[in-house]
């Protein structure tokens, strides 16, 4: 397979030692037999990881050189509203791509390698009885119009981890016999093997896209927007529900005609069929503090797009972190003009949410 070594050709794997009584997890070890193997009590406490604050100069060669494996202990299931109704537990933290945006380093520390969690079985079938208690959804939301959809790939890309292991199949595979429920999960990267997984309309991939010029900068180690783009048509064929997430929206000179490159390019690529089903999530950059602390170290030029005091104001999040966002009112603003070139070049793509 030509995706696991361009993307994560692991020299170290910590375990947790239950992983061996896992289908998935025997499956990773023997995907990668030559690394060396270090036994950890928990897969969240490896201080030689995510407390060496040398290691963020290292950043892009830890999440090629390492993987962590572990059991998944909390399967509690949380509302969410917009991507989809419920975050279920994640089959993985970490992903083996670098946006450098990206939120999920924020919490993790000094190096972001991929976590996966091998216990796919106990994640399945604590939706499958989430979904049961509830019931077929009553009214239809922003979310989906019939099903329940839970987002799955919280703090990772299930594109990237089915290089891995075999749990995404397992997910996409669980959610066509789930009555009343959809999985869902964002992607930056084309894996086409995921084309042969079955979906049977059961499951939503959300291609993340922004204008290949800022991509190239803070999109690192992914797909080419070009790609993600001509794999939408595919997708759909093969039996998943296809949306976008144009996340995130970064501000800078010059943005308007990359934006409507990128509409016009969404216009002559995808099919009528795609176009018909088509739908989208929009979402303005968010930053922090402590990432950009820790992007400087190994990609600082990410950071003339993404730092702009000039431009943005602190905000307490939901839960109680610091973030940076555009200032208020030209956040809304420059929304409103992106949600205005949308309806212009490619009306057809329903916007489910925007902020």
């Amino acid at each position: 397979m030509a995706l696991p070594r361009r993307l994560i050709d692991p020299k170290t794997i910590y375990l947790e030692p239950e992983v061996r009584n896992f289908a998935r997890g025997r499956e990773a070890l023997e995907r990668f037999p030559d690394a060396r193997l270090i036994e950890v009590a928990s897969h969240a406490r490896i201080p030689e990881l995510f407390a060496d604050e040398a290691l963020a100069a290292d950043w892009l060669r830890m999440k090629r050189d390492v993987l962590v494996l572990g059991v998944k202990k909390g399967l509690a299931l949380r509302p969410n509203g917009r991507s989809a109704d419920f975050i279920a537990p994640s089959t993985s933290n970490g992903c083996a791509m670098a946006c450098s945006y990206c939120y999920v380093p924020r919490r993790k520390g000094y190096a972001n390698p991929v976590t996966i969690f091998v216990n796919v079985e106990a994640i399945s079938a604590a939706i499958a009885r989430h979904a049961a208690k509830l019931g077929p959804k009553p009214l239809p939301n922003s979310v989906d119009p019939v099903d329940w959809v839970y987002d799955l790939g919280e703090n990772g890309d299930l594109s990237a981890d089915a290089t891995i292991t075999g749990t995404v199949r397992d997910l996409v595979a669980a959610f066509r016999d789930i009555p009343n429920a959809k999985g869902s999960f964002a992607t930056k990267l084309v894996n086409r093997e995921l084309l042969d997984y079955d979906p049977r309309g059961r499951t939503r991939i959300r291609f993340s896209l922004m204008p290949e010029g800022p991509s190239k900068v803070v999109d690192v180690r992914t797909s080419p927007i070009e790609e993600r783009i001509a794999a939408i048509n595919d997708f759909v064929e093969a039996g998943y529900e296809v949306h976008v997430n144009f996340s995130p929206v970064i501000v800078h000179e010059g943005w308007e005609p990359e934006w409507r490159g990128l509409f016009a390019a969404i216009d002559d690529t995808l099919s009528d069929r795609a176009k018909a089903q088509l739908k989208c999530e929009i979402i303005m950059l968010t930053h922090n503090a402590g990432l950009h602390e820790i992007n400087l170290a190994w990609h600082p030029k990410g950071e003339d797009l993404l730092w702009r005091p000039d431009l943005q104001e602190t905000k307490i999040s939901q839960n109680g972190m610091a973030n940076l966002r555009y200032r208020t009112p030209w956040n809304k603003t420059w929304l409103e003009r992106l949600l205005r070139w949308r309806s212009e070049m490619i009306p057809y793509c329903e916007v489910r949410y925007a902020f």
